[in-house]
């Protein structure tokens, strides 16, 4: 077990502002940035200067780098916790006076094994649409941890647009039958996989005569400590 008085290790500006960017393009697309990403907002003049930084923040424990994918960065467990109250830009309910989205809650999804759907709206939130790149249609409130290491935990309200239009390594709202679950979405020559951001959990496995549909696209996340 790490000793609480050596973490968060000591972090040099530019390993600060990588770990800020991982962040947020978590909170705003539901992945991390790939290296050429990360080098062409940071300035850098090629992913290698990118991938030495991530390197250096691996060997602080801050974060995990995932072989074999372009975006295999994870946020480690104790980065979390010890970010818990800037991690994803957490956010409180704005005032009523600054509302702009009117957000249903709808149901009780679990981010860990599906679990049956309740659908119905809880109650409706309001914020400003400024938190998300890409308008949300509702809100959903995570059940479970099986999404940790992609900065979403047990609680958050994770903003979802409705479409059925996603890409490889998106995380999406996915429906199993009459079970709903949020996953990594992966599609490949054996056909389609949900990964967990944990490795506690197994990937679900999409048979081809499975009743399977996309419910949405996660673009957002409120950590919202009012409603704890």
């Amino acid at each position: 077990m790490r000793d609480a008085s050596t973490f968060p290790p000591k972090l040099t500006e530019r390993q600060q502002q990588i770990l800020d960017l991982i962040q947020t393009a978590i909170k705003r697309t539901g992945a991390p940035p790939t290296r050429a990403e990360i080098a062409s907002q940071l300035g850098f003049k090629s992913a290698n200067a990118a991938e030495e930084h991530l390197q250096a923040l691996a060997r602080k424990g801050v974060i995990e780098l995932v072989s074999g994918t372009s975006r295999g960065i994870r946020l480690k467990s104790d980065t979390l916790r010890s970010l818990h109250e800037n991690s994803m830009q957490q956010l409180t309910l704005p005032l009523q006076s600054l509302m702009q989205l009117a957000l249903p809650l709808v149901g009780r999804v679990a981010a860990g094994s599906p679990i049956l759907a309740q659908e119905h709206v809880d109650r409706t939130y309001h914020v400003e649409s400024s938190l998300f790149q890409r308008k949300p249609d509702y809100l959903l409130k995570v059940r479970g941890m099986s999404m940790r290491d992609a900065g979403i935990l047990d609680g958050d309200l994770l903003a979802v647009h409705v479409t059925k239009d996603v890409r490889n390594g998106q995380i999406v709202v996915a429906r199993l039958g009459e079970d709903v679950t949020v996953k990594r979405f992966w599609r490949n020559e054996r056909g389609i996989e949900l990964h967990a951001e944990n490795p506690a959990f197994k990937t679900i496995t999409v048979a081809p005569d499975d009743p399977f549909e996309i419910e949405g696209l996660a673009v957002g996340l409120i950590r919202n400590t009012l409603l704890n």
